[in-house]
This record gives C-alpha cells, structure tokens and sequence, in this order.
C-alpha cells in the first residue's frame, strides 16, 4: 500500500472532524501527565468537543482549500486539535482554565466562528462569559426592579397593618350610616285669583 493512500483516512477523518466546525483550538501538549491527559480530554468530552492527536502534515492536507487552512502557521511541533460544532467558546474557557492548572499545556492558536486568534486571543475570549450566563444577568436585570417594587409594596402593607389600631375598621368595609333625610318645605299655595 503506497503513503498516499494510507494518509487519505486519516486525512479525511480530518476533514469530517472540522467540516461544520465553529471552533478549532491547536495545543502542544507535550510534557501532560496520562492523568492530566485524561483529565483533559474527559473535560473536553463533557463539553461536546472532540481532541485527537494528529501529525502536522495530515492537517496542513485536510485544513487545504478551507476556512481552516489560516491555522497552518501553527503546526510546528506536535499538535492536538480540539474541535467543537457547538458550543463556539467551549474549548477556549476548558483549554485556558487547563493550561492556568497545567503549564505544560500550550494553547497554539484557533480559529473561532471563522475568525483566527493566536494564543492570547483565545485566552481573551475565555474570559467571555457564555451565552448561558449573558442571559442570566439579562433576566436577572429585568427581574430586580419588580422584585425591589413588589419588596416595597409588601412593606407598606406590613407597616399600615400594623399601625391601625385593631377596633378601626377600614373605611371601604365601615357600614354606611343611614343619613336622616331632610323633609322638604311644603309648597305654599299661590293665592287664587
């Protein structure tokens, strides 16, 4: 069998793996632990993100003709791919929160909703909070002044109720008194002519 056609699976399991992607992050992984390597992928794999290893020359012939093929100035060395079709911030918050635990970990370089970063790039956007998140603080800033009117509201009624004295009646619930009606003048008679 001839080098080319043992290349052209892995090629192009390359290729399905980034065909529809939202995010590509390039790591050196070089010097991790096999726990720390576990780790890393099962959080990965918890986040819908796949990671494999995969020589510089397979991806540089699968990343050809592509969005991706901007990622090539970064396979120098030995390279993982960590790939999401998902969740765009997913593998940059999991990658920057593992390399701050885990020095070894170099994050390369990614491409992120077809935009390219390099390593500082992709630690920017794992500061970023998550779509999740965002929604959370929006609907937590809408819900606050209802909360706060509704707090003030209560206390009113808190206070009002207590400071009537117990005998009081409101007044919407007082029975209405019967009012003496006044007689009205007899009419004189006119005299007659």
């Amino acid at each position: 069998m001839a080098k080319v056609e043992m290349k052209q699976p892995v090629v192009k399991e390359i290729s399905d793996r980034i065909d529809g992607a939202r995010s590509i992050v390039l790591v050196d992984h070089r010097g991790l632990t096999v726990a720390q390597d576990t780790e890393l992928r099962k959080s990965l794999r918890e986040a819908g993100v796949t990671y494999k290893v995969f020589k510089n020359t397979m991806m540089t012939l699968a990343f050809k003709d592509t969005e991706f093929e901007q990622l090539d100035k970064y396979l120098e060395g030995p390279s993982a791919m960590a790939v999401s079709k998902d969740d765009s911030m997913a593998i940059a918050k999991i990658l920057a929160n593992f390399a701050k635990k885990n020095e070894k970990l170099e994050i390369k370089g990614g491409m992120v909703e077809g935009q390219l970063y390099d390593a500082s790039g992709i630690a920017m956007i794992a500061t970023v909070p998550s779509k999740e998140e965002l929604l959370a603080r929006l609907f937590g800033s809408f819900q606050a002044p209802i909360t706060n009117f509704a707090r003030v509201i209560k206390q009113i009624a808190e206070k009002s109720a207590e400071g009537a004295p117990a005998a009081e009646v409101p007044a919407a619930e007082a029975p209405v008194a019967e009012a003496p009606v006044a007689e009205a003048p007899a009419a004189e008679a006119a005299p007659q002519a």
